[in-house]
C-alpha cells in the first residue's frame, strides 16, 4: 500500500492537486462511499422525522423533550455536512474539494459530534433531576432552563471546535484521504495536547457524569420500591408505577447514549493510539472505517425512539398513517379512551422516596380533583402514558400552581378519631396505607 503523502504538516498550504492520496483498490473507496451514503440518508430522514414529530405532537412538546430535538438537530446537521462530501470524495478516490473545504468539513464534524455528546449528557442530567429531585424542580425543568442548557451545549462545543483554526492542532485529511478530521497522527506537542484535552473534556468527563446520573437514578428507583413494599398501599403502588414509567424513559435515553459511545469507541482508540506515539501501527483502513462508524452514531437516535418510545411511535402513526404497519400500531393505540371515573379520581403520591412525594389531593378552583405525581417530567408526571397523550404535554407553570395548592394529609390507622375524617367535598377519605 503506497501512501503518496503521509501525515500532513501543520501550517503548510497545499494546492488542490497536491492533496494527500493513498494507493488502495478502487472498490475499497466505492464500498465505503456507498456505506456512508446509506448512513447519511438514514440520518437525514430519521432525524428530520424526529424533529417534525416532536415539534408537531402536543404530547411530546415538553421542555425536557427540547433536548431530544436538539440532539436530532445536531445529528441531522452531522449527516448533511459529512456524508455527501465523503461519498463524492470516495467516488474520486481522494479529497477533491480543496484545503478550505477540508477544514470546514472537519470543523462541522467536530462541532456536531461534540454537540451530540454534550446534549446526551444534558439529557442524562435532566432525567436524574426529574427522578431524584422533583421537589427542587417544582414539577420539571422549565423551558427557560432548557434553553439555557442548549445554548451552553452549543457554546461549549464551539469552544472545542475552533482551536485547530488558530494553530492548536489542525484540520487535515485522514484515513483513505476521502474525509477530514482534526490531526491526531502528527506526533507534536500541539497535536497531542489538543487530542488529550479533547478526549478528557468532551468524552471521558461527560461519560463519567452520565454514569453518575444513572447510578443516582437506579438508587432512587430502588429506594422507592422498598418504600412501596413497606407501606403496602394500592394507591402508592400506582404512584410507584408512574415513577417506573419515568425510569423506562430514562432507559430509552440510556440506550441512545450507549450506542453513541459504542460508535465513537473505535475512533477514540485509533486517535489515542496515534497520540501515544504508535501511529505507525495504523493503516488507512484503520483510520477510515472507525470514522464511518462514528458518523453512523447520527442514525441511532431516531431508530431507538421509533422502537422503544411509546408516545413517539403513536405520534408517528398519527402524523404518517402509511408508517402504522411498519410500527405495528393498531387503531386502539392511536385513539385511547379515557374513563370519567379515572379522570375524577384522586391520586396518592409518594413523598418519602427521593423520586416521588406523598399527597392525597389537589384543590383546584374550590374542588378536589386529580393530583399530579411530581416525578418531575412535564409529559409523564403522575398521569399514565395514555392520559398524557391526551394532554397538552403539561406546562411547568401549571405544575407549579398545582404543587403550591397541594394539601398534604396524614395517614391514620382505621378506628382512631381521625380515621373517619372526610375531605372538604364531603366524600369519604381514601383508605389509609398499612405499614408492614
Amino acid at each position: 500500500m503506497d501512501i503518496k503523502q503521509n501525515t500532513p504538516t501543520q501550517g503548510v498550504h497545499l494546492p488542490d492537486s497536491l492533496m494527500p492520496t493513498v494507493d488502495v483498490p478502487d472498490h475499497a473507496h466505492y464500498i465505503i462511499g456507498c456505506v456512508i451514503l446509506l448512513v447519511g440518508m438514514t440520518g437525514m430522514l430519521g432525524n428530520a422525522l424526529v424533529i417534525y414529530v416532536f415539534c408537531r405532537s402536543k404530547a411530546l412538546r415538553s421542555p425536557s423533550n427540547l433536548l431530544v430535538v436538539n440532539l436530532a438537530a445536531a445529528d441531522f446537521l452531522m449527516s448533511v455536512t459529512q456524508s455527501p462530501a465523503f461519498f463524492v470524495a470516495s467516488l474520486h478516490r481522494g479529497w477533491v474539494f480543496g484545503e478550505f473545504a477540508c477544514e470546514l468539513y472537519a470543523f462541522c464534524g467536530a462541532l456536531f459530534g461534540i454537540t451530540s455528546m454534550m446534549t446526551l449528557t444534558a439529557i442524562a442530567v435532566d432525567r436524574c433531576l426529574v427522578i431524584t429531585r422533583p421537589v427542587a424542580l417544582l414539577g420539571g425543568m422549565s423551558r427557560k432552563r432548557v434553553y439555557v442548557a442548549m445554548v451552553a451545549v452549543w457554546l461549549y462545543s464551539l469552544g472545542w471546535s475552533l482551536p485547530p483554526f488558530f494553530g492548536w492542532s489542525a484540520y487535515v485529511p485522514e484515513g483513505l484521504q476521502t474525509s477530514c478530521s482534526w490531526d491526531y497522527m502528527t506526533f507534536t506537542t500541539s497535536v497531542r495536547t489538543y487530542t488529550i484535552m479533547l478526549f478528557v473534556f468532551v468524552f471521558f468527563l461527560p461519560l463519567t457524569l452520565i454514569a453518575a446520573c444513572y447510578w443516582a437514578i437506579f438508587r432512587a428507583v430502588q429506594q422507592a420500591g422498598r418504600e412501596v413494599a413497606r407501606l403496602n398501599c394500592g394507591e402508592i403502588n400506582k404512584a410507584y408505577e408512574r415513577l417506573r414509567s419515568e425510569w423506562k424513559m430514562a432507559k430509552v435515553a440510556l440506550g441512545v447514549i450507549m450506542l453513541f459511545v459504542v460508535s465513537w469507541a473505535p475512533y477514540s482508540v485509533v486517535a489515542l493510539t496515534a497520540t501515544a506515539g504508535y501511529a505507525q501501527l495504523l493503516t488507512p483502513y484503520m483510520n477510515s472505517v472507525p470514522a464511518v462508524i462514528a458518523k453512523a452514531s447520527a442514525i441511532h437516535n431516531p431508530i431507538i425512539y421509533a422502537l422503544t418510545h411509546p408516545k413517539y411511535r403513536i405520534a408517528i402513526g398519527r402524523q404518517f398513517p402509511l408508517l402504522r404497519g411498519v410500527l405495528r400500531l393498531q387503531e386502539k393505540d392511536l385513539h385511547p379512551s379515557f374513563s370519567s371515573s379515572a379522570a375524577s379520581s384522586r391520586r396518592t403520591t409518594l413523598t418519602s422516596s427521593p423520586g416521588v412525594r406523598l399527597c392525597t389531593g389537589v384543590r383546584t378552583n374550590g374542588r378536589w380533583g386529580k393530583s399530579r405525581l411530581s416525578s418531575g417530567s412535564d409529559s409523564d408526571s403522575c398521569w399514565t402514558e395514555s392520559e398524557a397523550d391526551g394532554s397538552s404535554g403539561g406546562s411547568a407553570a401549571f405544575n407549579r400552581q398545582l404543587l403550591t395548592e397541594t394539601t398534604t394529609t396524614e395517614f391514620t390507622p382505621p378506628g382512631t378519631e381521625q380515621g373517619q375524617s372526610r375531605v372538604p367535598d364531603g366524600s369519604p377519605p381514601d383508605k389509609g396505607c398499612n405499614r408492614e
